[in-house]
This record gives structure tokens, C-alpha cells and sequence, in this order.
């Protein structure tokens, strides 16, 4: 009877490719497939570092469809690396469905240890990094209201990511329901060239982005209710 195989979640670079582990490298190079978010983003890091492996589309249009495959795959002996675009997977990213079907079939699991874009932006804000809570995205439309109205008795500092076309207006529904004095941070571009951190109040924000453009990947924090 064959060994059953192995989940390995690698965390990869949010920008800079140099950021990578040696030990995500090492797992990547010896993996049997590489599940990847976007093959082409993850060729591109592959090819960086002269890693040749299959690459297998794993997303979030079909994940579902693909869990009862790569169960067969795992339970065949087969070690899977399972990389996002950037940063660590499952964490807003596809990865949770797949880490739950492998724990329910006694399949191991593991998780480097790697680049997860709100851990630097959090610590550069300078607003509380004790006790936090990640949001991910905010909703687009359906719940977004009742999901801002969660957000006013909140203690902890919060963190979002945010998309550029949504970020001025996230910045003011957050001054409408939390206030214009409410401290917070933006970062954007993290570990790249044009990587910027910009502090201060909600309004500050909000003046500050009205005569800026808003290009790049964006991550938000924003200071917990007092």
C-alpha cells in the first residue's frame, strides 16, 4: 500500500521575488505538481529561480470541481505545493476548501511560514499590533452597509485589503460611520519600487488620495473604537 501524500501551502512574494524562503524554494523544487492560482503569474517565479514542475490551475472558479481529483492525487502518494498569486495562500486567496477536504481525509497538511502583505503594513502604521482583526475585502454591494455598521463598536485595530477603484470610497464610508478623526494607514505597492505607506486621520486620507493616484495593491488599517 502506497504512502499517502502530503499538502504543503507555500507562501510566495508580494512583489519583490527575492522574498521568497529557502525552505519555500526547496518544496516548490521537490513537489510532484504545483497547484497554482494563475499559471502564468506563478511561471514567471518558477522560471525565476530555473524551477520546472507541473503546474496545475487551482482557483476560486474551480476549486470545487478540482478538491475530489487532488484527493485521489494526495491519497496516491503524491506531494502537492499549493502557492496564490502572491502572498500565503487561504488567506484571502483559494486554499480553505482544500486544507479542510485534506484534514477531514487524514491528509497532512502543512504551512510555511512567508510573505502575507498585511503583517508589514500593519507593523508600519503604528496603530496598535497586539490584538487585531483581519476583514480581507470589504463586500462589493450585498451586505456591504450592514458589514460597515459591524465595524463602529470594534475595539481592535482592523485590517482590509482594498482593490484602487474602491479604495477613495471605502476611505469615506469609513469616515461616515467611524468618524473623520479616526486614525489609519494605507499601504500600497508593498516591497515594490513604489511601495508607499501613508499615515494619519480618515479625512487626511481621503485628501490625500483625492489629489494622488491610486495605483497599485492596496492594504488598509484602521485604529480600533476607544
Amino acid at each position: 500500500m502506497s504512502q499517502i501524500g502530503k499538502l504543503i501551502l507555500v507562501p510566495t512574494p508580494i512583489g519583490n521575488l527575492e522574498d521568497i524562503t529557502l525552505r519555500g524554494l526547496k518544496v516548490l523544487q521537490q513537489a510532484d505538481a504545483i497547484l497554482a492560482e494563475d499559471t502564468r503569474q506563478t511561471s514567471k517565479l518558477l522560471n525565476h529561480y530555473e524551477i520546472s514542475k507541473p503546474l496545475w490551475s487551482y482557483h476560486a472558479h474551480n476549486e470545487h470541481k478540482q478538491i475530489d481529483n487532488l484527493l485521489k492525487e494526495l491519497t496516491a502518494g503524491k506531494t502537492l505545493a499549493l502557492v496564490s498569486d502572491a502572498g500565503t495562500p487561504a488567506i484571502s486567496d483559494p486554499g480553505f476548501l482544500l486544507v479542510r477536504a485534506c484534514l477531514q481525509a487524514s491528509i497532512s497538511v502543512e504551512c510555511l511560514p512567508g510573505a502575507t502583505a498585511f503583517v508589514p503594513a500593519l507593523v508600519k502604521s503604528g496603530l496598535p499590533s497586539d490584538a487585531f482583526i483581519f476583514l480581507g475585502f470589504l463586500p462589493e454591494k450585498k451586505g456591504r452597509q450592514t458589514a460597515f455598521k459591524k465595524l463602529v463598536d470594534i475595539e481592535y485595530t482592523m485590517v482590509f485589503y482594498e482593490s484602487p477603484h474602491r479604495l477613495l470610497k471605502t476611505l469615506q464610508q469609513l469616515k461616515e460611520y467611524l468618524g473623520q478623526d479616526r486614525l489609519a494607514s494605507v499601504s500600497r505597492e508593498l516591497t515594490k519600487i513604489y511601495e508607499e505607506t501613508i499615515n494619519g486621520t480618515l479625512v487626511q486620507l481621503i485628501e490625500y488620495y483625492t489629489t494622488h493616484p491610486i495605483k497599485g495593491e492596496f492594504v488598509l488599517i484602521v485604529d480600533g473604537k476607544k
